[in-house]
């Protein structure tokens, strides 16, 4: 696809741009509290839709794996959008939100300025179960990235090993801290927390393959 200007549309500063998976369609997030739907090609880019919803600047926006279909955070087809679910967990503003790798199921992890971080998965039924790390960050969280579903080693081992559920996420404290689930509770993986920056950590992601 060759290089080219888009114009969203957003009435105020663009704070997040994701390609979808199939590199066909971009969402924007903006401080104007929309996010924008542009369809990209070849030919050039066309708007879609404008979703509104929230009361205040919107951080980030992320995209649910197509495999699961019509079962998205905010479901659609083309310009045909309707909200499928809100998440009231939290008392601040939500600052980072990252889908789990699909190997795990539609699992959505959010962090917040609150301190804490919460993990939303999909039921069968279509019911929400959330599980919770309380203060992660006590002055506030600003990133949270999933590892891979793959265990290490699985890609060169003999046997079948259980997928990982594991989360990084960094703060205002200055900190990065690497979280597991164990038997349904979240717990630190990695001691102590890494504590090599003197100031917040705004964006961090676990590479794709890891020893």
């Amino acid at each position: 696809m060759p290089c080219q200007k888009i114009e969203t549309g957003h009435q105020d500063v663009v704070h997040d741009v994701v390609m979808d998976y199939y590199g066909k369609r971009l969402a924007t997030a903006s401080s104007d509290a929309t996010i924008k739907i542009i369809g990209v090609s070849n030919s050039g880019s066309q708007h879609l839709a404008t979703l509104s919803g929230h009361q205040g600047l919107v951080w980030q926006v992320a995209w649910a794996h197509p495999k699961f279909g019509s079962v998205r955070r905010l479901e659609g087809n083309q310009n045909e959008w309707t909200q499928s679910h809100v998440f009231s967990e939290h008392k601040s503003s939500v600052n980072s939100i990252s889908w789990a790798p699909h190997e795990l199921g539609l699992s959505l992890a959010c962090g917040s300025s609150d301190g804490n971080i919460s993990v939303f998965f999909a039921r069968v039924d279509g019911s929400w179960e959330t599980t919770r790390i309380d203060q992660a960050h006590p002055v506030g969280v600003t990133s949270v990235s999933w590892a891979p579903a793959t265990a290490p080693g699985a890609l060169v081992g003999s046997g079948l090993l259980e997928p990982v559920q594991k989360l990084v996420s960094g703060g205002c404290d200055n900190t990065v801290k690497v979280w597991k689930l164990y038997n349904g509770s979240w717990k630190m993986d990695c001691f102590p927390a890494l504590h090599m920056h003197t100031d917040c950590a705004f964006l961090i992601e676990f590479d794709s393959l890891y020893e």
